[in-house]
């Protein structure tokens, strides 16, 4: 039977949920789930799509792909779901971990073992979150569960400031002004993907293709080459 990891559900209501990050920084005790029940379809299925997939699977926590991955709408995942308000705090002893059909584990004696397999304690576990390190000495003084988006997973890296569109109390936004806003937006944006690929680029250099020899074309049937008898050179003629 295939073992799947983030899948538990709410020991008191039964709701299903995934489990976004299994303890935070400096509150070993306590999860970030996502109920996945009252989720749009489309977000529903591209979680659920997304927890089974190898990438998923492999990571230390959920949290870790869903910042890497973006919503069919466009929307970062896990930055659309945290400014949605749909990832849930609760305690590790109020979650059952369900690795497959017939096998259930609180999360909190989850994070024990896994705690003892890593020779580390519980509230080291967020340590081993891509970027965690990082993450911490950057920002000692912020609030984990105010920036969970920062604090448990999401590189450190300057954020692109666009300037917020306003008009004149007594104005109405022209087009024009739309525009120009838009195109602010989208240059913002577009320094952020580049700075992206370069990153990806020197985790993963691109393969350079091969060149394809070129074919020759094939000769016209019922044609033939021969040597011109009316020169010593090399010039050919053809005769049909």
């Amino acid at each position: 039977m295939r073992t799947l990891k983030h899948i538990g559900k709410i020991a008191k209501t039964k709701e299903n949920v995934l489990v976004v990050f299994r303890t935070l920084p400096g509150d070993s005790g306590s999860a970030l789930v996502l109920p996945t029940a009252g989720l749009s379809d489309l977000y529903h299925d591209s979680v659920n799509q997304l927890v089974e997939t190898i990438q998923a699977q492999e990571s230390f926590e959920f949290g870790e792909i869903l910042f890497t991955r973006m919503f069919p709408d466009g929307r970062p995942m896990l930055r659309a779901l945290r400014a949605d308000g749909l990832l849930h705090k609760v305690p590790t002893d109020s979650v059952i971990m369900m690795p497959t059909l017939n096998d259930e584990i609180l999360l909190s004696d989850l994070n024990v073992l896994i705690a003892e397999q890593r020779n580390c304690a519980v509230d080291d576990l967020c340590q081993f979150v891509s970027g965690a390190k990082a993450n911490a000495a950057a920002n000692e003084n912020s609030d984990p569960v105010q920036d969970l988006g920062r604090d448990v997973g999401e590189p450190v890296r300057a954020q692109p400031q666009v300037a917020p569109l306003q008009a004149n109390p007594n104005e109405v936004l022209s087009d024009s002004d739309i525009a120009k806003s838009y195109r602010s937006q989208a240059a913002s944006l577009f320094k952020e993907a580049a700075e992206l690929r370069k990153q990806a680029d020197d985790l993963d250099p691109p393969k350079k293709a091969e060149a394809k020899p070129v074919a020759k074309a094939p000769s016209k049937p019922g044609t033939k080459t021969v040597k011109s008898p009316a020169a010593k050179n090399t010039t050919k003629s053809t005769v049909v």
